[in-house]
């Protein structure tokens, strides 16, 4: 059985709220039993060195941590400061922890909200799933379904018919994990799991929540805690367990 505890969005942004929710956060996960953290973009808010700084200090545990750029993240930096290298091409990694397999791709365009997975990125997945002798996770920043959400659909995956032909074509899939949603959510895509982490930073109103117009104003909730998605994989089945991080 492997455990792997799934968040995102952590926006470290120079800021004492940022930096108490992320150590609040993990904190908790440092306490439990688990495999693996899988961390699933939007590190950064801005994307600066000094951003990154703080995710290399805080984002540890003695479990791998796993992650992956979003659409705040910012190529160059983060590889300076994480990968110890340089370059701006998509950074997708090939990752083994807790005997499993992770595929994690880039879905990021430089300076866009929105998601793109590029052709390069795609051709890396076909491979690594072709190759593969066993199952794999994929997981990226955007999410590829509808959330029913307008503002956060309005910035999801562009091209989920390019993800959908690669996963279907593979027998070696099993599940795919998202962040940017700042929300948990569940949902299946290319008729694999698809599951979202809710953020670490602040979390997103559901638009039939409130009476009021759902504006990027008024879209995320400060105050509700951070949350985690913990995935169990047991025997090839996966289950996922949605839990807040209080105090």
């Amino acid at each position: 059985m492997t455990i792997i505890a799934h968040i995102s969005d952590t926006h470290f942004d120079g800021s004492g709220r940022a930096l108490t929710r992320v150590r609040q956060t993990m904190a908790f996960l440092r306490g439990c039993n688990l495999d693996v953290i899988l961390v699933t973009g939007d590190l950064a808010d801005h994307g600066a060195v000094e951003e990154y700084d703080e995710v290399k200090a805080e984002l540890v545990a003695d479990i791998p941590v796993l992650m992956l750029p979003g659409n705040h993240d910012d190529r160059s930096a983060y590889r300076k400061i994480l990968l110890d290298s340089d370059g701006a091409a998509p950074i997708n990694q090939l990752k083994r922890a807790g005997g499993l397999l992770f595929a994690l791709c880039d879905s990021t365009i430089p300076g866009e909200d929105d998601g793109l997975l590029a052709p390069e990125t795609l051709d890396w997945l076909e491979g690594v799933l072709g190759a593969a002798q066993e199952p794999v996770f994929v997981a990226l920043h955007h999410h590829p379904i509808r959330l029913n959400n307008p503002l956060l659909d309005s910035i999801r995956l562009r091209n989920p018919e390019d993800l959908a032909a690669v996963l279907q074509a593979a027998s070696t899939p099993r599940a795919v994990f998202c962040g940017h949603a700042h929300a948990a959510a569940a949902g299946t895509f290319a008729g694999l799991p698809l599951i979202a982490a809710p953020g670490i930073f602040s979390t997103t109103r559901l638009p039939w929540t409130t009476t009021d117009d759902l504006a990027w104003a008024n879209t995320f909730d400060r105050d509700d805690v951070p949350g985690v998605v913990f995935h169990v994989v047991e025997d090839g089945e996966l289950t996922s367990h949605f839990r807040g991080i209080g105090e």
